[in-house]
């Protein structure tokens, strides 16, 4: 399967498992794991990249990241699996 298998080029967003997902999400959730993880992020950076994770969490587990990858930060994999 192919990204425009799933998502085709022309849609900024899919459905999937009843949660409209929007093209970028998990992109998104990378960018904001790894600002979230850096010991050097400022506390504002951290606080912020948290923020946009859990708005996102229902969309990602919609799609399933979570069940075919785990996240490598022990820390960030806790905070993960209590922030629902």
């Amino acid at each position: 399967m192919r990204a425009d298998d799933v998502l085709p080029d022309h849609a900024d967003q899919g459905d999937f498992n009843g949660m409209t997902v929007r093209k970028g999400t998990i992109a998104a959730f990378l960018a904001n794991a790894t600002v979230w993880s850096d010991p050097a992020s400022s506390a504002a950076q951290r606080d912020a990249a948290a923020a946009h994770i859990a708005e996102a969490l229902p969309a990602l587990r919609a799609v399933g990241l979570f069940d075919v990858l785990e996240v490598r930060d022990p820390a960030l994999r806790d905070w993960l699996a209590a922030t629902r």
